[in-house]
């Protein structure tokens, strides 16, 4: 399931392409080298390479207090700060006279921590939070006695999560409490280690914590599991369809049809996150459709569904027609089935595609999948709801396209209609999300927080574009971001422009250039400038200025406002 730490020290010597370089500076209050091995270990693994500044233990408070302290020098992306339960339970003992108050004066110097970290740097904040310790001088009494070590954890893990990473847009946790929840405290932990070398993490506990650290960052980077793609048989409910019938299959409350059910209830609180779900099954299409149909046990139900592909072809080529409907990348895929020679025929065919291992033991399925922690996200917005609605809709309107010889006469009759707005307070979530999300088409790649939109939002140096898109179909939310920055009183230029993939071949991209230069002639520009920074997923828009007509210069595009001809397109202004 996991690399070992040995193997993620090999993965450090072997020769590798050049990946994107980010730098982590790693505090802790314990040793941590060999954590900072493991994150680099892990980061190769997920496409990374971490530059990481180990500041000597016990120096948090001295490197983040200090502005000249070596940690502003390095000047990181993201900040690690490792605080371990046992140097907790020390503070404590030592504050006998005021341990009612200890879970509130330990929040109030994290988040003296983190205020003086977002005013002098840019850096977000990883805080680990703190696996258990119940030092027995209460026993289970220790839950009603506020003093108690035990209840001031608890009570210092909850305002962890209530009272800083939900305030702070920039502060975000690594759950060690959740992964000793799931591994046991004697997997994570041994005393004489501790006691011989200051480290609290044990050599097998190491590789899941940097896998859970990495996947905070690869997530806030645009790299995460978008879409989960589901064998039918034996998989989502137990027995064969076409063999068993409809009655026959298990599934509901008893037996091994729990296991299956509780299985399709995390894969329904998924989708209700926003992760696409798609069938792909070996199966008659008529025969796969029914028990999402008609079942009365089914937890899952077909508008849950974003694409279903039911047929007798290989299931790599089925994935691979998945894909073209959903346009995104086969690296953000997880693909579940039983069978193992399946599993292999994927893996073989789209290595990027994530295959877990299944157990062979359904009741077994859930339990695995909570270890591997797949679908780590950096945000969530009430718009996530509404994806397979929206992804479903393109599918319709790829196979109406099929019906039309003309494309302009397709466009047209969509009844294409955009919103186009300044960032708000309510596009603000929406907005950062998009930014961490999308890969493909992304000029150059800017992640933004939502703290950070909020600055744009009232920035004198900036003009802000949010682009929605509704046709006859449904409606899309909003699918374009554009930021615009006032380099001189002539030149404006592109800091950022995206857009869904899902509305690619619209003309959106020409209405959003329409808008972009009606917006510098409003405002006395003369020239728009945009530019181009290739990543491994943006090849897309390698040519995308040159196709809309900016001359090159240098490493940069340039349009000239006023010898600039508005383009025809089919998408009316919501007015």
């Amino acid at each position: 399931m996991y690399k070992t730490f040995s193997e993620l020290k090999k993965e450090l010597r072997r020769e590798i392409p050049q990946l994107k370089k980010i730098k982590i500076a790693l505090l802790g209050d314990t040793a941590t080298q060999f954590l900072n091995v493991a994150l680099k270990g892990t980061a190769v693994n997920d496409g990374f390479d971490f530059e990481i500044f180990e500041a000597d233990f016990g120096q948090i408070s001295r490197q983040i207090l200090d502005p000249t302290s070596e940690y502003y020098e390095f000047n990181p992306d993201y900040t690690i700060i490792f605080e371990s339960t046992h140097k907790l339970l020390s503070q404590y003992y030592k504050s006998y006279n005021t341990q009612t108050a200890f879970a509130e004066q330990k929040i109030s110097y994290i988040e003296d921590l983190y205020r003086t970290i977002q005013s002098r740097t840019k850096s977000r904040i990883i805080y680990c939070n703190f696996p258990g310790i119940d030092n027995q001088v209460f026993g289970n009494f220790a839950g009603k006695v506020e003093s108690s070590f035990v209840f001031q954890l608890n009570k210092l893990n909850y305002l962890l999560s209530a009272q800083v990473a939900i305030r702070h847009n920039n502060f975000f946790i690594a759950d060690l409490l959740s992964i000793q929840n799931k591994w046991g405290r004697n997997f994570m932990f041994s005393p004489s280690i501790y006691v011989n070398t200051e480290m609290v993490l044990s050599l097998d506990a190491l590789p899941i914590v940097a896998h859970h650290i990495t996947g905070i960052i690869s997530s806030l980077e645009g790299k995460f599991k978008k879409c989960l793609i589901l064998d039918l048989d034996n998989t989502t409910w137990g027995g064969i369809i076409g063999d068993d019938g409809l009655e026959k299959i298990q599934i509901g409350s008893l037996g091994i049809g729990k296991a299956f059910t509780e299985f399709q209830y995390w894969i329904k609180a998924l989708q209700r996150r926003g992760v696409i779900l798609a069938v792909c099954s070996k199966n008659d299409e008529d025969k796969a459709r029914e028990p999402f149909e008609k079942h009365p046990d089914m937890v899952l139900k077909m508008e849950d569904i974003a694409v279903f592909v039911a047929n007798w072809d290989n299931k790599a080529d089925n994935i691979r027609k998945i894909q073209s409907i959903l346009n995104i990348g086969f690296d953000s895929m997880v693909f579940l089935d039983d069978n193992p020679f399946e599993r292999n025929i994927v893996r073989e065919n789209l290595p990027e595609v994530c295959v877990p291992e299944l157990p062979e033991d359904p009741a077994e399925y859930l339990e695995y999948l909570y270890g591997l922690n797949l679908f780590e996200t950096a945000s969530f917005s009430e718009n996530d709801a509404e994806r397979t609605k929206q992804y479903q809709v393109e599918a319709q309107r790829a196979v109406d396209l099929d019906s039309f010889t003309n494309v302009e006469d397709f466009l047209k009759s969509m009844n294409m209609t955009s919103d186009v707005k300044a960032f708000d307070s309510f596009s603000k979530p929406r907005v950062s999300q998009l930014t961490q999300r999308s890969n493909q088409f992304n000029l150059r790649t800017v992640r933004y927080t939502e703290q950070d939109v909020d600055h744009l939002i009232h920035s004198d140096d900036h003009y802000t574009l949010s682009f929605t898109l509704k046709d006859k179909y449904g409606d899309n939310g909003l699918i374009c971001v554009i930021v615009l920055e006032k380099k001189s009183p002539e030149i404006l230029f592109i800091d950022t422009w995206l857009m869904s993939c899902r509305v690619l071949k619209r003309g959106m991209e020409d209405f959003t250039l329409n808008t972009i230069v009606e917006t510098a002639r409003k405002n006395g520009y003369q020239y728009v400038v945009g530019e181009y920074l290739p990543t491994a997923k943006n090849q897309m828009v390698k040519d995308h200025y040159e196709r809309l007509g900016f001359s090159a210069k240098e490493d940069q595009w340039i349009l000239n406002v006023n010898e600039y001809n508005t383009k025809e397109v089919f998408i009316n202004p919501n007015l």
